[in-house]
């Protein structure tokens, strides 16, 4: 029996579909609002701030890569690493991520 909260549990399902989302576009990059728009789209409940500790948690798991906008200080440019996309297809488990069920 799991002890994680649905909160943790929303949290890991969360990081999985932005990882997701960075696998299904070209050159694997979308800044963070877009994610939270497809967050949203998706019926995935997310502040901007949600979102803004969600990529930096993934950085931090080298899952993606985070590049400031300068001209927007609270705008990210989001990028797939390998790992990261590993993650997102299942072929690699980080604790703190929601493994994805098989396609």
């Amino acid at each position: 029996m799991s002890t994680k909260s649905f909160a943790e549990r929303v949290r890991e399902d969360r990081r999985l579909v932005i990882l997701r989302l960075l696998s299904e576009q070209p050159g694997y990059r979308m800044n963070s609002s877009n994610i939270h728009a497809g967050l949203h789209h998706l019926a995935i409940a997310a502040s901007r701030d949600d979102v803004a500790t969600d990529i930096h948690w993934l950085r931090d798991q080298s899952l993606l890569q985070i590049t400031p906008v300068p001209e927007a200080p609270s705008l990210y440019i989001c990028e797939l690493t390998g790992r990261g996309n590993d993650v997102a297809v299942g072929n690699a488990t980080v604790p703190g991520v929601n493994r994805p069920s098989p396609r």
